[in-house]
């Protein structure tokens, strides 16, 4: 079959695109908009051909409400978009829009109250002393002013309640509550069981009708600890500057969402007051709701509640135009991590031709398969790696390419190669086909974007923020699909010039560390023992229970088998005609460390008919993406796609497993590349502190990172040698998982393409690893850094599946969101830490240990008191009746609420058979949950938590850590990063 007759099949059996008809036209060309009335006379809109069945309403007030429905889950994936960012920001007060997002978390004059009338006198004053302090030159009057505004903190937290909406829509069952803040927007988020959206908008309702910025100066600190954060973040620093490049008037590149340090310390509680007042208006406000409800019913329900909001005219600011980049713009950002080159091209905005053009030119650049960095630059292991991605806002856009560099390699060096494939780009050097394909790839994550609530949520922000009718969004790909390569190519040349941001992102001290003193907060009052009236009453607001449902797994996965005996497991897909095709081995790097160096290996590799350029390209024709994986204790065989193309996807696979031909020069570059991520590994925080000190913590010498083959080894050894353990996988014992339509098809393709030996091998035996005990250890590693992190483990008991209900429930009340005790008392009340959290966590397999588990991510001098914090609270869990009670209701409409479909069922029976549980074991933990009470959990508490004993994991600065402070936890000992992981002088641990 022809490539053509390929794509056609593709785009016709998507359910978003339709056939052309016999005169040419297309019901997916007929894509406009229309005007309807539901059943409350109330106007909305919708788009013909729109495979997410938008309804797009316009209250009276100017409020937009876009509802989808999604009934997979008994959920509704809730966004409130507004349109005010950091780009509005006063420049005398940079990072406002984003310090208000954080304090419209912290109620009104109705919720998180005790007595408004007097509370309010009291952030008056503070209001007021605030200004003051803002205008005050003088270091010591600010300081002495600063205290004072501690201490009338410290009296206004009398009639405070702490967290109180946090509980309210936890109590909902609510889950992924949070906000972010960009450029132009400000999106609140809540993913609700369906039966609570009345209680939610009513939530929702009191919360943005008034601001009050209550727990201010605690709060004022969280978000310097997130600025602390970004400072020891590389990869934002190398964005800032290639932002201030391609903006140098506008805010885009001017104006940080987190703000300046300076004025971060200097804040305006009168300027945050009038922000809110002026862009949190309903005219300029988006609520976005997709999941499992009824319109009209819902759209009576938010336009009674978000309805009566008043509406107030809107006027944002003219933002500066830039001038066009004429040459190339240098930028450098030292830091800690390894290096890597950017290079930015400035667009123009969102509903622009550029949107369209540099979309295209970017997947035909890099697609992750066969684009022209895909195959000129990774896939021949040129660089270490190297990308694009474009971005579109509303006044312009940009596309930047990254590039990280090989052992030896100047960043000049990879900048050119990445501007090669650029200039190819502009001379046409790409195949005729894949303009088609690149648009059947965006096709197949569109279908797949749009199946998800939250990501079709998302989508719906995004029209809203940047002003984009639903239909040309319907109408983009086709769109696309207009361009002749000629139009691309003569964009191109047009485009991509001298006009450019580089952005050097090189190791080195950064000398525009910010540091501050600890200001010494008093810790504000919680008053866990009180409540609003509001709460009060919106307490008794009862939703009709939702029942929840449990899988019989037995039932819900089928089975059937190869000519070969191979079990085969299999769910219908019923959304669409994608499918997912997993060959499962239960072995893994345990069992033969060269299987993940083989697997590795096998994506350089081409075999006696294609190079490995072309396997690309031949999958990507078909749509089909394959991998070929190796764990720590299972390895798979994938392959994913359209299912028409399944069986030529397969004899495809088959044929490079089957035919792979070892490449000396290939494996020296693979090899090269390993040491290189080695050498990279080694400078990133989070990899010492959550993988080298968390599993040395956990294992000592002998564990999984370190039983590793050295540089040394990997040179030495023999790629044919890889590449017979890959070709041999197949023929170990296995079981085959199918997601999808048509099984017949799918096992018959199997038959043909999969071969096997006929008698299978059994897995050669894996490593164990045993797991130590735990205390009285610190493991320290030095590390230029603002911030200081560390994380306490102690081992546990073994796995029981009976504390699987307990610990769920413990976590809720204890260390795990933003109403959890933890938290609570760390963050809110003494604003030692950015992030905190303490979790107990239940064994992955049968034969492991549970651990009891902490994190601080805390500004380095204010460590010792995070650290006691912690202690205490880890040894005397606070007991409070309505808190628990309110973490018991959670977890339950959680439970209820959840719903576990298509292929997630498969691999949640996988999950739970490694714990020696063959049911849906959430029934019982239902039940046992409903019968809880706060003395049961004490008593969980005091048998699996208190008193422990922990191994201690640091990372910082060793000139700003209060070493004297860490000893008090165990014996320090100060890792040298070469020996944490084992990279250099590795050997084999016996068995």
């Amino acid at each position: 079959m022809k490539r053509i007759n390929l794509l056609l099949l593709i785009v016709c059996t998507l359910a978003i695109f339709s056939c052309k008809q016999k005169d040419g036209s297309s019901d997916a060309d007929v894509i406009k908009i229309e005007q309807h009335k539901d059943a409350n006379g109330i106007s909305y809109e919708t788009v013909t051909n729109d495979p997410t069945g938008l309804r797009l309403y316009t209250l009276d007030n100017g409020l937009k409400v876009y509802l989808s429905k999604n009934s997979e889950e008994p959920k509704i994936q809730t966004y409130i978009a507004v349109r005010a960012g950091s780009n509005y920001d006063p420049k005398e007060a940079t990072g406002l829009a984003h310090y208000l997002e954080h304090m419209v978390f912290k109620g009104t004059d109705e919720i998180g109250t005790v007595d408004w009338e007097k509370e309010k006198e009291y952030l008056k004053q503070i209001s007021d002393l605030y200004e003051q302090h803002k205008a005050e030159t003088d270091p010591a009057k600010k300081n002495e002013l600063y205290k004072k505004i501690d201490q009338v903190s410290l009296e206004a937290s009398n009639y405070s309640v702490a967290n109180e909406y946090d509980k309210m829509s936890s109590s909902l069952g609510a889950t992924g509550t949070n906000a972010y803040t960009w450029f132009e927007q400000t999106v609140y988020t809540n993913k609700i069981p369906a039966n609570e959206l009345d209680k939610w908008l009513k939530l929702e309702n009191e919360r943005f009708g008034k601001l009050v910025l209550r727990l201010f100066h605690t709060e004022l600190e969280a978000v310097f600890e997130e600025f602390n954060r970004g400072q020891d973040n590389d990869f934002r620093k190398s964005y800032a500057a290639m932002l201030d490049g391609l903006f140098p008037n506008h805010p885009y590149g001017q104006q940080t969402t987190i703000g300046t340090g300076e004025h971060l310390k200097n804040p305006s509680m009168v300027s945050i007051h009038n922000y809110f007042d002026k862009y949190y208006v309903p005219n300029n406000m988006a609520m976005v709701l997709v999941g499992d409800f009824d319109f009209d019913e819902t759209i009576k329900k938010v336009n009674a509640s978000f309805g009566t909001m008043e509406k107030k005219e809107v006027v944002h600011p003219t933002l500066p135009k830039e001038e066009a980049i004429t040459s190339p713009v240098v930028k450098e950002v030292f830091g800690p991590t390894a290096e890597n080159i950017s290079i930015a091209f400035r667009t123009d905005g969102v509903n622009s031709e550029d949107e369209k053009f540099v979309t295209l030119a970017d997947m035909i650049l890099a697609n992750g398969n066969a684009g022209l960095i895909d195959l000129n630059l990774n896939q021949k292991q040129v660089v270490q790696n190297a990308g694009c991605s474009p971005t579109f806002l509303n006044d312009y856009g940009y596309h930047s390419f990254t590039g990280y560099p090989k052992a030896g390699q100047s960043l000049d060096e990879v900048k050119n190669l990445l501007l090669e494939q650029i200039e190819k780009l502009k001379k046409g050097e790409f195949d005729e086909w894949m303009i088609d394909a690149v648009i059947n790839d965006l096709k197949l994550s569109q279908t797949q974007q749009y199946e998800n609530s939250s990501a079709l949520a998302d989508a719906y922000v995004n029209a809203f923020i940047h002003h984009e009718d639903w239909a040309k969004k319907v109408k983009f790909l086709g769109e696309l699909k207009k361009i002749s390569k000629q139009e691309l190519v003569d964009f191109a040349n047009k485009f991509y010039k001298d006009n450019y941001v580089v952005t050097y992102k090189r190791k080195g001290a950064d000398n525009s560390i910010v540091k501050v003193q600890n200001p010494g907060i008093t810790p504000v009052k919680l008053n866990r023992d009180k409540s609003s009236d509001f709460i009060k009453e919106f307490n008794k607001i009862q939703a009709e229970p939702l029942q929840p449902k449990f899988v019989d797994f037995k039932s819900a996965i089928k089975e059937t088998k190869l000519e070969n005996g191979i079990k085969v497991s299999y769910i219908e897909n019923e959304k669409n005609d994608l499918f997912d095709m997993n060959i499962i081995f239960d072995m893994g790097r345990d069992n033969d460390k060269k299987l993940g160096l083989g697997v590795g290996y096998l994506e350089y590799l081409g075999t006696d008919k294609y190079s490995a350029e072309e396997l690309k390209k031949e999958f990507y024709k078909l749509g089909i993406s394959y991998y070929v994986s190796a764990g720590s204790e299972k390895s798979y065989i994938g392959l994913n796609g359209l299912k028409e193309n399944l069986p030529k996807g397969l004899e495809l696979l088959s044929h490079l497993l089957d035919n792979a031909v070892p490449n000396q020069e290939a494996y020296d570059k693979y090899v090269a590349q390993i040491i290189k991520g080695r050498q990279d590994n080694k400078t990133r925080k989070g990899s010492i502190l959550q993988r080298g000190l968390m599993s040395y913590a956990k294992y000592g010498e002998n564990s999984r990172l370190r039983n590793i083959y050295s540089n040394s080894d990997l040179e030495a050894m023999n790629p044919q040698e890889l590449v017979d353990i890959v070709k041999d996988l197949k023929n170990f014992d296995q079981r085959i998982f199918y997601y999808g339509k048509d099984v017949d098809a799918a096992v018959a393709a199997l038959n043909t393409n999969h071969k096997v030996a006929d008698d299978l091998k059994d897995y050669p035996a894996a490593t164990d690893y045993v797991e130590l005990e735990t205390g009285g250890n610190v493991f320290f590693v030095d590390y230029d850094m603002v911030q200081a992190e560390m994380m306490f483990l102690a081992k546990g008991s073994p796995f029981k599946p009976e504390n699987m209900a307990a610990s769920t429930l413990f976590n809720t009340y204890f260390g795990a969101g933003l109403s959890s005790i933890v938290f609570q008392e760390i963050r809110e009340s003494k604003s030692l830490a950015y992030s905190a959290y303490s979790f107990y966590n239940q064994a992955s397999d049968k034969n492991d240990a549970n651990y009891v588990m902490a994190y601080i991510g805390t500004q380095a001098n204010k460590m010792p008191q995070a650290v006691d914090a912690m202690m205490n609270l880890m040894n005397d869990m606070p007991e409070a009746e309505d808190q628990f009670n309110a973490a018991k209701e959670a977890t339950l409409k959680k439970l209820a609420a959840q719903r576990i479909t298509k292929s997630n069922i498969f691999w949640t029976y996988e999950r739970l058979q490694k714990q020696g549980i063959d049911y849906d074991h959430r029934e019982e933990m239902y039940k046992a949950i409903e019968k809880m009470t706060l003395a049961d959990l004490k008593a969980f508490f005091n048998e699996n938590i208190k008193g422990e004993q922990y191994n201690v994991m640091v990372i910082g600065n060793k000139k700003d850590v209060d070493m004297d402070a860490l000893s008090k936890l165990g014996k320090i000992q100060e890792m040298d990063i070469d020996y944490l992981f084992n990279y250099e002088k590795a050997k084999d641990i016996k068995q």
